[in-house]
């Protein structure tokens, strides 16, 4: 009787292994900055991206993926719960605090069996709920000899370049993990957040290609007075020493990058630069000259920041075929928002402009998504979380405002949005964007600007794909603004954005 109990007993837990793994595991890969126009399998011609290429090659790449408001916090808190910025409370960087008590697809997953864990860059405080691990970097992080918060709440410091420590520590993690349970893990990378320092074993990786001044590099923001009052400007704004690392040798020695650095990395990072500066400061450019400089630098260093990024992203995809994991975990690659790389001569984020509102986004799930699917719905980042829980069959909670992405891989249940909405909130913040929401369709984008700069704008972008000529003053354009102002109202509704409301 008891040599059959303990049959009964090992039994069951035999069984309660095998259901539980046949739950898929998740690994979410979310990057900092990083533009879809800095990638490869987005048709970046000049650059290799071989990893984030891979997920897209074996899975789905999304070509019209967004954010609801393009703010590195904010849009973590938004991929947390499933909600905009107004719903969740955290608004920006500056003046607002994440509440942690609240509901996210972590404590969900958690609660329902799953073991989930966050390393890196999360942004949100220091004190993560819903994991059962996580070693997170204090606020954006370094690059070099980072410090990371363990769950003790003390702060360690760790030697080596920040994106390969976190890969380290995230399959350290796994390593350890219950392998009778399904597992979570957010990976999340400080690349390549400003100012875009590679590793040491990237350093001049693109330095042989010149990359090509966008078209519109020089624009003068006609009809646009928000982007003619932005403080952004890869000419003006964008610093030499800061930025481009031209600084006098007064400078480094008060410079907090080169301070954190060992004797290896600091020597690395002398025999690249200082040649590079001593060039610099032979050419004694001025005017244009001098512009197309700083852009060409800030290309090499954000493409060679990105290349280590896209090393990693490598790095886990080959973890998980060692530890014959790739069958059963769903892999998302995506960035907290899009970026300037030239764009209206812009570095950064945060207007509903395209290279700001739009995100690098694909997901690999064999056996749901066809191998080199192209998606070309509206998703955003508000959808991962009920996409999550939909998956491991977990009850997704009313309050979340995103929609699973899921039915959109089947013909029969997909039904893709026909619009879709942003707000960005941040009034006089680091670059003087102004506060904005707005709506997106298949051919137009309206746009309320309000606070610093009241007024509105509206881009039919089959024409004017790159945004430059604001036509919501056009007296033939007078029923179609009526037309999207309906529409903007039935979102601010479904959303439940009240300030929006009020500005309409």
């Amino acid at each position: 009787m008891k040599k059959l109990l303990v049959l009964l007993i090992f039994g069951l837990y035999y069984i309660n292994g095998l259901f539980a793994q046949e739950k898929p595991n998740i690994v979410v890969i979310i990057s900092d900055d990083h533009a879809f126009q800095a990638i490869s399998a987005y048709g970046n011609k000049l650059i290799k991206t071989p990893g984030i290429d891979r997920i897209a090659k074996e899975g789905a790449i999304f070509q019209k993926a967004y954010v609801t408001n393009s703010l590195c916090g904010p849009s973590r808190a938004s991929l947390l719960t499933g909600q905009y910025s107004h719903i969740n409370g955290f608004k920006d960087n500056t003046h607002s605090v994440f509440n942690h008590d609240q509901d996210s697809f972590a404590k969900r997953l958690q609660a329902a069996g799953y073991q989930t864990a966050w390393v890196g860059k999360q942004h949100l405080g220091d004190k993560p709920q819903g994991f059962d691990y996580y070693s997170i970097l204090p606020g954006q992080g370094q690059y070099y000899n980072p410090d990371f918060i363990g769950m003790d709440g003390k702060i360690e410091r760790e030697e080596g370049y920040v994106t390969n420590i976190i890969t380290q520590k995230s399959e350290k993690w796994l390593d350890q993990r219950d392998r009778n349970k399904p597992f979570c893990i957010v990976i999340g990378h400080k690349a390549t957040h400003r100012s875009w320092a590679p590793d040491t074993a990237d350093f001049g990786k693109y330095d042989h290609i010149k990359f090509p001044i966008p078209a519109n590099f020089y624009d003068a923001y006609k009809t646009r007075t928000a982007a003619s009052q932005q403080t952004m400007s890869i000419s003006k704004d964008m610093t030499l020493g800061y930025d481009l690392k031209m600084n006098t040798p007064e400078q480094e020695l008060k410079d907090g990058l080169l301070n954190r650095m060992n004797a290896a990395q600091k020597t690395a990072w002398k025999k690249y630069y200082d040649p590079i500066r001593a060039d610099f400061i032979k050419q004694n450019l001025t005017g244009k000259a001098l512009d197309e400089w700083k852009y060409e630098r800030y290309m090499s260093d954000y493409m060679s920041t990105a290349s280590s990024l896209d090393r990693n992203i490598n790095e886990v995809l080959n973890y998980l075929d060692k530890n014959n994991l790739t069958k059963n975990t769903i892999v998302i690659y995506l960035s907290d928002q899009g970026f300037y790389l030239g764009e209206h001569g812009w570095f950064d984020k945060r207007f509903m402009y395209e290279e700001s509102f739009r995100t690098p986004f694909v997901m690999r799930y064999p056996g749901v998504i066809k191998p080199g699917t192209v998606n070309n719905d509206f998703v955003m980042n508000i959808d991962i979380a009920p996409t999550l829980l939909k998956a491991a069959g977990v009850e997704v909670p009313s309050t979340v405002q995103g929609e699973s992405i899921l039915p959109l891989f089947n013909a029969k249940t997909a039904k893709p949005r026909e619009a879709i909405y942003y707000h960005y909130y941040e009034d006089r913040g680091e670059h003087n964007v102004s506060p904005q929401f707005g709506i997106k369709t298949a051919r137009y984008k309206l746009i309320r600007f309000y606070d610093q700069v009241n007024g509105w704008e509206l881009f039919d972008l089959q024409k004017d794909p790159k945004e430059m000529e604001n036509i919501y003053d056009k007296q033939e354009n007078k029923s179609l603004i009526t037309t999207l102002r309906k529409q903007l109202a039935a979102l601010i509704d479904k959303y439940k954005d009240e300030e929006a409301k009020a500005l309409l």
